[in-house]
């Protein structure tokens, strides 16, 4: 498993097309209370992330072409932001 963060819809929509990686969970991860909803992650006080916890088989999507995905879809260089998606819920986070 890989969860990865940004805007999670389009790394969930993404990563069900790769061969070998047939599950993705959206949700919100790294914040201060349990079971966020999207509301309360969108005031910016949580400090949750938007994440897709991505279920993989390394022997078919190695953790590299993984990493490509999300980089293609994810600019880390933008301070929480993705493309028109602002706040602290869209920074860059990857956890393995």
């Amino acid at each position: 498993k890989a969860v990865v963060g940004g805007v999670a819809f389009g790394v969930s929509k993404r990563s069900a097309k790769a061969k070998g990686s047939p599950k993705s969970l959206s949700g919100y991860a790294g914040g201060k209370i349990p079971n966020p909803s999207y509301e309360a992650v969108c005031t910016g006080k949580t400090g949750h992330a938007e994440v897709v916890r991505v279920h993989y088989d390394n022997k078919i999507l190695p953790y590299n072409d993984l990493l490509y995905i999300f980089m293609s879809l994810h600019d880390p260089t933008t301070l929480n932001r993705q493309g028109n998606d602002q706040g602290t819920q869209y920074r860059s986070i990857i956890m393995y």
